[in-house]
């Protein structure tokens, strides 16, 4: 039975999130269609693109992303502490670069503040507060992203309709092991599939942009995305995920002039100090997924190097079992990836008698 995203996704259980959000029909509506001819390979760029800006606004750092034809993997980390930190002005202000919002934060935000009364101040922070908690919400981020795509999509096919699937997967990553094991699985996608012999050569992923030490340059010229459209806020009913929306009354969708800045990917930091950092080094994790790529590939597969990476032992991570789970994660785990431990508090938190991976968890976190 599925379950609210409300209970699958908690700051309590842990801040890190695997998402993928599939096409519709598992189409190729972002690569090279092969039966028709047509390439919308652009539209991957655009997705990469998208993601970065969106955690310029939102709350939430990137770890890994993958964009592959007809579906995109993310890793993510929700920082409660940053949004609480902001002050109510920089919550709308950042809102209002994704919405033109209602009329009283426009002129909170204006000059016009200085005439507003103490019940409308009062009615601002109270919307600054919903804001707040929007833009620390994983469900808020990936139903923003998925809807702005599918406005530009839909806009240079000259139709409308449903882009993606309703409903994207989310899976919580319950520790640094599970973590490490999402963000390789996520940055070996175009190895697994076929479509790329080494991490250096897969397009649209956070490990080339990594290696290519490009974070603050395109990934190539073609992956350049047109202007954002502009958004219209969601009703609040409104299916999560949902590609379409109504224009609230009285307001005017923005128009942005220029690209929207881009968060860059998150740092790394071995000594596990810093939170907002991947809890690992990056030499360790540049060798790890490179040694895994070599494993998976479906033209290399067999025989497994002796010298396994460091930080496979560091962690307490057998080399066979890692390889397995890199290539079938998403398979073998369900909401939430961790030691079989912490899945069974997650059962007992969630009221649920049984958790999918519990096995797979045995098998590879001990």
């Amino acid at each position: 039975m599925t379950r609210p995203r409300s209970t699958l996704v908690s700051l309590a259980d842990t801040p890190w999130y695997h998402c993928v959000s599939r096409c519709v029909r598992r189409a190729f509506l972002c690569g090279h269609d092969h039966h028709s001819g047509q390439s919308f390979e652009h539209r991957r760029g655009w997705i990469a693109t998208r993601i970065k800006e969106l955690a310029h606004i939102f709350a939430i750092d990137v770890a890994a992303y993958a964009v592959m034809s007809n579906h995109y993997h993310v890793v993510l980390r929700i920082d409660g502490e940053r949004a609480q930190a902001w002050s109510d002005e920089q919550v709308l202000q950042r809102w209002t670069q994704l919405f033109t919002g209602p009329l009283l934060v426009q002129r909170y935000l204006s000059p016009a503040r200085a005439q507003m009364g103490q019940a409308e101040l009062e009615k601002t922070r109270e919307m600054a507060a919903t804001l707040r908690a929007r833009l620390q919400d994983l469900s808020w981020f990936m139903r923003v992203l998925n809807e702005s795509l599918a406005r530009q999509a839909n806009a240079e096919d000259g139709c409308t309709g449903r882009f993606w699937e309703g409903r994207f997967k989310s899976q919580a990553l319950l520790d640094e092991r599970a973590v490490l094991a999402a963000m390789a699985y996520v940055d070996l996608n175009p190895v697994r599939a076929g479509i790329a012999a080494t991490p250096e050569e897969s397009d649209y992923t956070s490990i080339q942009e990594r290696l290519r030490g490009a974070a603050a340059e395109p990934l190539e010229p073609a992956a350049q995305p047109e202007p954002a459209l502009a958004l219209e806020e969601p009703r609040p009913d409104s299916k999560e995920g949902a590609d379409a929306t109504v224009q609230p009354p009285g307001q005017v969708a923005c128009q942005p002039s220029a690209p929207a800045p881009q968060a860059p990917l998150m740092p790394f930091d071995a000594t596990g100090r810093t939170p907002w950092a991947v809890p690992f080094g990056w030499h360790d994790y540049a060798e790890l997924v490179d040694w895994t790529g070599r494993q998976v590939h479906p033209h290399k597969r067999g025989h497994i190097a002796a010298q396994a990476p460091a930080l496979l032992d560091r962690l307490g991570l057998e080399a066979e079992a890692f390889i397995g789970m890199a290539a079938t994660f998403l398979q073998e785990f369900g909401s939430a990836v961790g030691a079989p431990a912490q899945l069974a508090r997650l059962c007992a938190r969630r009221q649920t008698r049984f958790l999918h991976g519990m096995r797979a968890a045995r098998r590879v976190f001990g």
